[in-house]
């Protein structure tokens, strides 16, 4: 069946029941794909959306069944790096990775190897573009649920899917994103730790770790702030650390106060040169110290011996500690955001945990203040 001279046309072949649409994209060159439909006026609606796709600058079928994983996840990351995405890690063999999308590439295939030089290159690109759909990024979340893989840890893996997606589909590679839908993510956590408690923990930390974990929980900066610190950034006489805007989660420079017992610690340390804060076998430690005294629990992975499984206090609890230290001292809430480097109040406000006893002693300090107010008016009565 052929149509006017440009448009494209359907035709059969020898041995085939399914028409073929042939059309032409912007530069003339000439497509056929199988519309897969032996109904003549299907395949004719077929070829006119075809035709109406390459009008609208789409990429061809033909063409899109070229693009593989690979492709948009290269695109994913070079959008990182223009944006100057912090969340952009490099591992120890100098390979590109974002939180969440080294589990994408096992699902979809991508995999890499080494060659002879030492230089890494793309062994597989994984899946077509056509097989990244709504129905694979269901199998993606059940293959993560079976494994024991939670909901806000998929998210992540989904939130990197979709921004693929989308960006391909911006630069007209891809002609629709497929719907992506997020799982249900447990309460933020409300983890922090009382001093008499750090104390304990601290005690278990080797030495090379005691000046990290007592700057995280007293400053609550992030881990991945601490970690870029240099000597020439600090300043021991006055008590202050400097944090360049590089190397900020918000991109603003900061002074962060630290405490007396802390620069005691880093007082001791000689040669002051190069990286402040040492971070070797941090997680390995930390689990450790935190069973220690109770506050974790380690369960051996039967397969990976260096790589257990571990519930309780975080890391990041100790952001939030140093929150609710900082305003409980009285420190005002402006102040204590600028010290942990929290932009947003809102933000700010989750971090700052309020705890049985916070709420106790204001309703004591209430009484006693009325308890004051009352005996001061008597007072001024009998006056």
């Amino acid at each position: 069946m052929r149509r006017a001279k440009g448009e494209g046309s359907l035709l059969k072949r020898p041995g085939c029941r399914f028409w073929y649409a042939q059309y032409y994209d912007q530069n003339g060159r000439p497509l056929r794909v199988s519309t897969r439909t032996e109904v003549k006026q299907e395949a004719l609606a077929i070829l006119r959306k075809l035709i109406g796709e390459i009008d609208n600058g789409l990429t061809p079928l033909s063409d899109l069944r070229k693009l593989h994983y690979a492709d948009l996840r290269q695109a994913l990351i070079d959008s990182y790096i223009a944006r100057g995405n912090k969340s952009l890690k490099v591992r120890a063999s100098g390979e590109e990775t974002i939180n969440g999308l080294s589990a994408l590439d096992d699902f979809f295939g991508f995999r890499t190897a080494i060659d002879a030089n030492g230089k890494r290159y793309v062994s597989d690109d994984g899946v077509p573009v056509t097989r990244m759909s709504t129905d694979a990024a269901r199998e993606f979340v059940r293959k993560r649920h079976e494994k024991g893989i939670g909901n806000a840890a998929i998210n992540r893996s989904l939130a990197c899917l979709r921004r693929m997606l989308t960006l391909a589909h911006r630069e007209k590679k891809i002609h629709s994103v497929p719907f992506i839908e997020f799982q249900k993510e447990p309460p933020a956590r409300k983890g922090f730790l009382p001093v008499e408690q750090f104390e304990s923990l601290a005690a278990q930390f080797p030495s090379h770790l005691k000046p990290l974990v007592t700057f995280l929980y007293y400053c609550g900066v992030r881990i991945g702030e601490a970690e870029q610190i240099e000597w020439s950034q600090v300043d021991l006489k006055q008590r202050l650390i400097r944090l360049e805007d590089e190397q900020t989660k918000n991109d603003e420079a900061r002074v962060v106060p630290i405490p007396a017992a802390l620069a005691v610690i880093l007082q001791a340390i000689e040669p002051k040169i190069g990286r402040v804060f040492d971070t070797t076998n941090l997680r390995k430690e930390w689990m450790k110290a935190c069973e220690a005294v109770g506050l974790g629990h380690i369960t051996p992975v039967e397969g990976k011996p260096y790589d257990p499984q571990y519930e309780g206090l975080t890391l990041h609890d100790f952001r939030r500690s140093a929150v609710r230290n900082l305003v409980n001292a009285g420190v005002p809430e402006r102040v204590a955001m600028k010290i942990s480097g929290h932009k947003t109040r809102s933000v700010f406000d989750r971090y700052h945990i309020v705890s049985t006893d916070d709420v106790t002693t204001a309703m004591r300090r209430v009484e006693v203040a009325n308890k004051n107010g009352k005996a001061k008016q008597k007072g001024v009565k009998s006056a």
